[in-house]
């Protein structure tokens, strides 16, 4: 391959077809195979050679490799290019294909075609003399001034980029140190063009040729670049223009780095979020948040602006600020503290209940007496069914606070709480940080259901996270691994709800105040079911008073034969059962007027006598 004159490639080359994408010599092209030809010049001559020579192969742009191997191979193209294949990735899905790698290393003319089958193979001429990149003769004359033409063109268009990137950094580099006559082809990898034009650039075989053919496409870039800096907005720190700067799937350079400028019309969307930046950086302003997280954010903004999109850091960046800036840091509700207003109406929303009433109207008469009261942790404990649930969200309404219900039941892990650290992928904050988030206040009602029920495993105890958030000593500074930054979560009511107090850790347990919830008795439910759970069925089933009456003697049947429980889930079950009956009498165009029965407790279905039960 090599001798005295410089590199020479082999006089018979296979050649892989390709119709995607135009491979320039020193730069790199990842190229799609999964035509039969194609696929056999892998498999013959890629995967089983063992020398450097099996790995050069020819690829002859803009010819389509036929579908099917009894298919008649098109016209050639005239010029191609000869390149090694440094890398071979093979996979069955969708269909079997490989991917190659290839980095070009010289044009090549094709003389004759030797076989078509079961791939194609040529007898070539060489046609770069790469042992002349050396010699500065060449540079003389009119091919000299177009040299230097060409590369001032290309350190213009260079310096109207930002330097602080570190490819483009790189790229200016690498004009200084690279001939001149390695150039365009390189430039004309990285610019915006259409396959037509690098067509042009490979089809040009002479160096002055190539010259003149780039240094328009050149100018074409930079008028682009200089139009975008008169129509984007100025910035306040920056003086140079920011063109994006992306990986290239499919055409790079050279084995080194491989990037692309995106002309005026792409840079739009960068535009855009240069000024989404900026309105972000505005609103990181003006979120009163405490110093240290004003500093935190500060800190990322800056680096932000300096980081490409294109970097996977760019976009958690962007989301970790947004989420700063979406944080209740000094935004709450007024309370309501009218305490005859607040009895008034939860004596309408929960019959009995009495401790839990006489709880709520107690804080409502400290926080009357004392402005900056923490926020207490409460903890119901009753079976299931007694309205643990439902009178924490009347709490809320009582006060007038946002309400966020966070179910515990089978969490295990303690990032579930403390969120993710940012190093990882898909981190995210846990579900306290995320709930100020929905609610937008730092003083809301945070229900959490089923405390007894946490899990634990090898990713933590969530229960043990759980200690600092209902501790009031010490959730004035909660901090959430995501965040990294302290949040004030002392005005927050905290309501937790247990079945037993006998799976809650007792370091857990002795941080809430345990109010007991007890069953009802079946005076209660007869009043809880027609103050209720009647009226709330009827209205699910599109009923009325007037079509179904049920009187309190079927209800104390329903009670005292059909649900044994402490709550009044399985008896608003059978009033809905009811409700279904009545429901297909009307619907079927059947009267209900006083006359008839009223529907007894055995359209509730079976009772417990029928179908044994544990109780």
């Amino acid at each position: 391959m090599s001798d005295k004159t410089g590199i020479r490639i082999p006089s018979r080359l296979p050649l892989l077809l390709t119709h995607e994408g135009v491979l320039l010599p020193g730069c790199t092209m990842r190229i799609s195979v999964d035509t039969y030809r194609n696929m056999q010049l892998v498999k013959s001559r890629l995967l089983r050679g063992t020398s450097l020579k099996s790995t050069i192969i020819g690829v002859i742009p803009n010819t389509r490799d036929p579908e099917h191997d009894t298919d008649e191979l098109p016209a050639l193209h005239r010029v191609g290019t000869a390149g090694i294949a440094v890398q071979v990735v093979g996979s069955n899905w969708p269909k079997p294909h490989y991917t190659l790698l290839i980095t070009g290393l010289c044009r090549f003319r094709t003389l004759q075609l030797l076989k078509e089958r079961p791939f194609a193979v040529g007898e070539v001429e060489q046609l770069d003399q790469l042992e002349q990149h050396a010699s500065q003769a060449l540079l003389e004359g009119e091919l000299g001034e177009l040299g230097e033409q060409f590369y001032k063109h290309a350190v213009q268009l260079v310096d109207m980029l930002d330097m602080s990137v570190p490819v483009v950094a790189k790229l200016r580099r690498l004009l200084d140190s690279l001939p001149k006559e390695t150039l365009p082809d390189m430039l004309a990898s990285m610019i915006r063009t259409s396959n037509s034009e690098k067509l042009q650039i490979l089809d040009a075989v002479g160096l002055e040729e190539r010259f003149k053919k780039l240094i328009p496409l050149l100018t074409r870039q930079i008028e682009g670049l200089k139009l975008l800096q008169k129509t984007r907005k100025p910035r306040q720190d920056e003086d140079k223009t920011v063109v994006a700067i992306r990986p290239i799937r499919k055409i790079g350079h050279f084995p080194g780095g491989q990037f692309s400028l995106d002309t005026a019309e792409e840079a739009e969307e960068e535009d855009e979020d240069s000024d989404d930046i900026a309105l972000l950086e505005k609103k990181i302003r003006s979120a009163s948040m405490p110093e240290p997280a004003l500093k935190v954010c500060v800190k990322e903004i800056k680096r932000l602006k300096k980081m490409p999109q294109s970097m996977p850091e760019y976009a958690l960046t962007r989301n970790y600020l947004e989420l700063m800036v979406e944080l209740p840091w000094n935004k709450s509700t007024t309370d309501c503290l009218d305490i005859h207003a607040a009895r008034v109406l939860l004596d309408s929303d929960h019959y009995a209940m009495e401790k839990l009433k006489k709880r709520v109207l107690e804080y409502l008469a400290v926080r009357q007496l004392k402005n900056n009261l923490k926020g207490p942790i409460l903890c119901f404990v009753g079976p299931p069914g007694v309205g643990k649930t439902s009178v924490g969200r009347s709490i809320a309404k009582t006060l007038g606070r946002e309400f966020h219900r966070i179910a515990l039941g089978g969490v295990c892990d303690q990032s579930d709480i403390r969120g993710h650290r940012r190093t990882y992928v898909g981190s995210m904050p846990g579900r306290i940080i995320n709930g100020l988030k929905v609610v937008g206040v730092a003083n809301p009602v945070f229900l959490l259901d089923e405390v007894d029920k946490l899990g634990k495993s090898l990713q933590g105890d969530p229960a043990a996270a759980l200690l600092e958030v209902l501790d009031p000593e010490q959730n004035h500074g909660f901090t959430d691994h995501y965040l990294n930054v302290a949040f004030d979560l002392s005005q927050v009511l905290f309501i937790a709800t247990a079945n037993t107090t006998a799976t809650i850790p007792p370091a857990l347990l002795d941080r809430m105040e345990v109010l007991q919830v007890p069953g009802y008795t079946q005076e209660e439910k007869i009043e809880i079911a027609h103050r209720h759970l009647i009226p709330k069925q009827l209205e699910q089933h599109g009923l009325t008073p007037q079509q179904i009456l049920i009187p309190q003697e079927a209800t104390s049947d329903i009670i005292s034969r059909y649900t044994r429980e402490a709550g009044v889930r399985a008896l608003e079950r059978k009033f809905g059962a009811i409700c279904r009956a009545v429901a297909v009498k009307v619907a079927e165009g059947n009267k209900v007027t006083k006359t008839d029965p009223p529907p007894g407790p055995e359209a509730a279905g079976p009772g417990p006598g029928t179908e044994p039960r544990l109780y």
